[in-house]
């Protein structure tokens, strides 16, 4: 109740309190009117005399009882307004997000942290009924409009099945919701809302409080996530536990049916009718096993072969071969698109089973689509410089991103989690291939050491991301390169900053190579106070760094001690505003990460080489 409203109340007790005076009033008038009746001839003046000391005993008590009601009131008010006040500097020192409003829907309190968290003021919203705003994008009621307008049957409407009764506090219901528009990505309030009754139990108005629960839902998602990486995980590796024991005994049978039957072609003579039966015994068992090399890799055993490998060699080889011919031909209203990056980095493996894998997915991806679509096959370099949490947990590093997306029919979400398992499809068994595609594409891609991320919507599509780590040893090939000796270094001195250890080590291992002198840097703040003190012919500077200051903010920190000091810049994100102010403060080449060591090298060359 604020102040207002208690002054009303009080006003009310002495209105009350003055129609007893008046009816006491009257009273004395009859009694009056009887003594006057009761006066006689002889007693007159008597009479009169008593009639004034009466009159003045009953003006002197309606004054006692006036100041009194007065005094008591005034007491009262002051009491409230105090009491009042009280309230308002608990609600307003609550580090509880809190707002009253009252029977008119107005906002009464709004506390400071409300305001932070809402990012509107109190002297915005304090009088108003605009306090949906904070958390809808439409006007709505929140928890608190629905208790003043005592509609507790309409809360299901407005938190369906996301809203309870509150055990604690009578007449309170709890709920909790996701609020896009709160902070910057959106947060998780839990918000209890409570009626507020006067003394005569008249609804006044409500009290709603608000708490943050961002941070635990996160953690508990998280939680969530790993626990259902975990249980894939384990549950691939028992399968695959358990396909490699029957592909080991099966490659001991097969082996023997192989063997014998090509023993038995080359003792049956062309013209021997059995000997097309033998053929068929051959061409089966070798279809065997090629199942059973499936099994192997499903059981991490499969990959044997470590060669530098450039992927797009692995799709173009892919795109001339009879298997995609083939899927054309059985899918002719599907167009196939292939998007490599031209300058993609090498990886280490096994050029066979990146092929299967490639086949692999751009047959799902086109057995996905019914009707007119598309699949388009894409790679990519890219250096993160922080964990992604998706299907998998990817972790920082430099990679090579190979993509096949279509636009099919999409996976169900309860479908996502279990496409990888052996034997689990949607397609009818024997009539698509043996059900471990994407089993295959699994264990070669954990044999790799890589890592899978999946995004997929029903009706609009589906993304296969796989990541593999890059290598920076060069496939032996023929192919028109600088020389080494046109890019070594000649003993100058360069300054490595970077926050993450490994680019450091990275960086400063491919730089000695070439013949320079390095020193290395965690920071920013750490790079100006060596440069304080030391020189550098040429820095190489990361622009994205975290705790700290970043490139740019480095780079004009270090003009001021050496207008012109030589850098270039390396960095695993797009040119973005950032390194153009850069270069146009004087830094020389931008180098994208992943980079290879003559990418480096004629970077640094160039600038040191300028005059």
């Amino acid at each position: 109740m604020n102040n207002q409203e208690k002054i009303t109340h009080l006003e009310e007790k002495v209105k009350e309190l003055e129609k007893s005076l008046v009816a006491r009033e009257k009273i004395c008038r009859v009694l009056m009117s009887r003594v006057e009746r009761s006066i006689d001839s002889t007693g007159g003046a008597y009479s009169i005399f008593e009639r004034n000391i009466l009159l003045q005993n009953i003006v002197d008590e309606r004054t006692r009882e006036l100041e009194d009601a007065n005094r008591k009131l005034s007491i009262e008010i002051d009491e409230r307004i105090k009491s009042e006040q009280r309230l308002f500097s608990v609600i307003q020192g609550s580090p509880i997000p809190t707002f009253v409003i009252g029977k008119d829907h107005k906002v009464i309190y709004w506390n400071k942290a409300l305001e932070e968290l809402s990012r509107i003021s109190r002297a915005e919203i304090v009088g108003t009924s605009q306090h949906w705003r904070a958390f809808y994008r439409q006007e709505r009621p929140c928890m608190a409009d629905i208790l003043v307008d005592a509609a507790v049957h309409d809360i299901n409407y407005w938190y369906e099945n996301k809203w309870i009764k509150s055990t604690l506090i009578e007449e309170a219901y709890e709920a909790t919701n996701f609020f896009p528009d709160l902070g910057t990505k959106g947060k998780w309030l839990h918000f209890t809302a409570a009626s507020i009754r006067n003394t005569r139990g008249e609804l006044v108005g409500a009290i709603e409080t608000l708490e943050d629960i961002t941070a635990r839902k996160r953690i508990e998602e998280s939680s969530r996530r790993l626990a259902e990486r975990l249980r894939r995980a384990e549950k691939m590796e028992a399968l695959g536990t358990l396909a490699g024991g029957v592909a080991h005994d099966l490659n001991n049978i097969l082996g023997v049916l192989v063997g014998y039957s090509e023993l038995l072609l080359m003792a049956i003579p062309d013209d021997n009718p059995l000997r097309k039966y033998v053929s068929n015994i051959l061409q089966s068992s070798e279809k065997s096993a090629a199942i059973i090399q499936d099994l192997l890799t499903l059981a991490r055993r499969g990959v044997a072969t470590s060669d530098v490998v450039n992927i797009n060699k692995v799709i173009s080889d892919y795109s001339n071969s009879i298997e995609f011919e083939k899927l054309k031909m059985n899918y002719p209203l599907v167009s196939f698109k292939i998007n490599p990056d031209n300058n993609l980095m090498n990886i280490k493996g096994s050029p066979v089973h990146l092929s299967k894998t490639v086949m692999n997915l751009t047959a799902n991806a086109a057995e996905a689509i019914s009707g007119d679509g598309e699949v388009i096959i894409a790679t990519k370099n890219q250096y993160l410089d922080r964990p992604i949490t998706g299907y998998d947990e990817i972790h920082e590093g430099d990679y090579v991103v190979l993509t096949i997306s279509d636009t099919g029919r999409g996976i169900a979400v309860d479908d996502i989690g279990k496409i990888f398992e052996p034997f689990y499809t949607k397609k009818k068994m024997g009539r698509s291939g043996t059900g471990l595609g994407l089993a295959v594409v699994w264990g070669t891609v954990k044999d790799h050491e890589g890592y899978i991320d999946v995004q997929s919507e029903e009706g609009r599509g589906t993304v296969f991301a796989l990541y593999f780590p890059v290598t920076r040893d060069e496939i032996s090939v023929n192919g028109k390169t600088a020389s080494l000796e046109s890019y070594m270094g000649k003993g100058e001195s360069i300054l490595v900053i970077d926050d993450v250890y490994e680019q450091r080590e990275l960086a400063k291992a491919m730089l000695k190579k070439l013949g320079y002198r390095v020193a290395c840097a965690s920071s920013g703040t750490e790079a100006i106070a060596y440069l304080k003190t030391n020189k550098a012919d040429l820095i190489v500077l990361d622009m994205i760094m975290d705790p700290g200051i970043d490139g740019l903010e480095t780079y004009q920190q270090v003009l001021e001690i050496e207008p012109a000091q030589k850098a270039i810049i390396v960095s695993g994100y797009s040119e973005t505003d950032k390194v153009k102010k850069a270069r146009s403060l004087g830094v020389g080449a931008y180098v994208q990460k992943p980079y290879i060591l003559e990418k480096l090298g004629i970077a640094v060359r160039n600038e040191l080489d300028k005059r």
